[in-house]
């Protein structure tokens, strides 16, 4: 395990060698607000359901809701805050996602992460595969995002 430091704080990161099966991760918490909200949706999903509150009454949504694509970037940076703390940085290779219930506005997004396995590579000995499943929760405890990701783990330098 090495320390590295973001933005916002410090933090022991993990290598394919020191992750097991069940293991767990809980991160840090993040409030979103309506001006998030519009902002991302503004630039990247402005769609009515995530820009006006009167629009949205009348959608499937029934009020302003966040795009998943904002939650999904949210759990992101919450992984990448330390929710997920893996050498080399947070490597996709694939993956699922799905959106069971809206953010809204005023929740408290925390992800909450397993480790489903962890396999070494064949052909490069010096990185394998980590599969992992996340929930993205509100401060109810409501899913609100899940996912699982196939992600490219270095091993421990030798």
């Amino acid at each position: 395990m090495d320390t590295i430091s973001s933005a916002s704080n410090a933090f022991t990161v993990l290598y394919l060698d020191d992750l097991q099966a069940g293991e767990r991760f809980t991160s840090a918490g993040h409030l979103l607000d309506e001006d998030q909200i519009r902002a991302f949706a503004l630039q990247f999903d402005p769609q009515p359901f995530h820009l006006d509150h009167e629009a949205a009454k009348g959608t499937l949504f029934g009020g302003l809701a966040a795009s998943g694509w904002h939650t999904a970037a949210i759990t992101m940076r919450l992984l990448v805050g330390g929710g997920l703390p893996l050498a080399g940085g947070i490597i996709g290779a694939g993956g699922e996602i799905s959106w069971p219930k809206p953010t809204r506005p005023g929740d408290v997004l925390r992800v909450e992460t397993e480790v489903v396995s962890v396999t070494p590579s064949r052909s490069r000995p010096d990185r394998g595969m980590v599969v992992v499943r996340s929930e993205t929760r509100n401060q109810h405890g409501d899913v609100l995002q899940h996912s699982v990701y196939k992600l490219v783990v270095p091993r421990r330098p030798r």
